[in-house]
């Protein structure tokens, strides 16, 4: 068996499995959005956090959206992911995420490290943190421009050597947003990424989604998607723990090498979030503003019901609705590509790698 038809076959089986998860989906990561408030501001946010504001939920009512996950997914309990925002700048988080730690739930962060001093990565491990990934998005000066926080840089690394010293997280991952501006410092970054002790670098190209809309010029060319695919795929040939992030259907050719699996966008599906005002959805990053992507709200009915009975628009095929998709041999494995850059409202999909001459097959 070629290559290809080896690729074919797996993703024909995960196309079945893909399919019973529509009908009986499993629910192993939930995301906590603490808060909205950031001390960075990013040209690619998508949630465009710290120009926007909402209300913060309490400690306590987080605290008993964890009682009743534990007792409604009792023994298959998903992982809490925290983001935000910057998740350390909300009041209650030691509060919180103990809790959790101490109802047996498993827990990572999304961050950009800027606040983990030696003392806040103590109280990470005292709260019992599993994972974090930190946001490094360029050389030092580049990552300052993109991040609008001179030394962000410099205090990022210190933060993420701060863990490294302390031992107390089981993986560290450093993520990287890659624009049409930065796709010539991968290499330098892999250097410096080759130095220091993290567990893994996950590398993803920008997305037009959130504030990166206001910045088309940073949008990533076809020619940067296929050099940052071949950037990872080579640094993995080599066995070094890089990654592509899990956005997109990449076709034949890089499906499966430029990441541990194959493309499944899980939104809604073995995912959910709960935004800082108990709004119930799939994915942090899928533009809340559109029509149909809230499925409910944590005040009104109990997390369970809200995961069991709604999230139809996100429990099947997309490529359905979309008339380029209609011919296209990839849709089986494709399935309208990801909900973050689905239009609901035009029902098609915002970026395609196969329109901007990615792959043919």
């Amino acid at each position: 068996m070629n290559k290809y038809k080896m690729k074919k076959s797996h993703l024909d089986m995960q196309s079945d499995v893909r399919s019973k998860l529509f009908e009986k989906p499993v629910l192993k990561q939930l995301f906590f959005e603490l808060t909205l408030n950031c001390n960075e501001h990013c040209q690619h946010c998508g949630s465009r956090c710290g120009d926007v504001r909402a209300d913060e939920m309490s400690p306590l009512e987080w605290k008993q959206i964890l009682d009743q996950v534990k007792e409604d997914f009792e023994g298959s309990l998903p992982q809490i992911n925290v983001t935000g925002g910057e998740p350390l700048l909300y009041p209650g988080f030691e509060e919180v995420l103990s809790y959790a730690h101490e109802l047996g739930f498993k827990w990572g962060m999304t961050s950009n490290a800027i606040l983990i001093t030696p003392e806040v990565a103590k109280m990470l491990q005292r709260c019992g943190m599993n994972t974090i990934s930190v946001s490094i998005d360029g050389l030092p000066d580049t990552h300052d421009k993109i991040r609008g926080l001179n030394g962000a840089y410099a205090r990022a690394m210190e933060g993420i050597q701060n863990l490294i010293d302390l031992q107390c997280v089981d993986q560290i991952m450093v993520t990287t947003v890659v624009n049409h501006k930065t796709i010539g410092e991968l290499d330098a970054l892999y250097e410096i990424m080759s130095q220091i002790d993290i567990d893994s670098w996950r590398v993803m190209g920008i997305e037009p989604i959130g504030r990166a809309m206001d910045h088309e010029d940073l949008l990533l060319t076809g020619e940067d998607h296929i050099a940052l695919l071949d950037f990872v795929r080579d640094k993995r040939a080599n066995n070094d723990p890089v990654t592509y992030g899990c956005c997109h259907y990449l076709g034949l050719d890089y499906e499966r090498e430029v990441r541990d699996w194959y493309f499944f966008c899980m939104a809604g599906v073995t995912v959910a979030s709960i935004t800082v005002s108990g709004d119930v959805y799939g994915c942090l990053d899928i533009d809340r503003t559109q029509e149909g992507v809230i499925q409910g709200n944590i005040h009104d009915r109990r997390f369970s019901d809200i995961w069991k009975n709604e999230f139809k628009a996100f429990r099947y095929d997309r490529g359905a609705d979309d008339k380029k998709c209609e011919k296209c041999e990839s849709r089986k494995y494709c399935m309208g590509g990801s909900f973050h850059t689905w239009d609901l409202e035009k029902k098609t999909q915002r970026l395609c790698l196969k329109e901007l001459g990615l792959f043919d097959r």
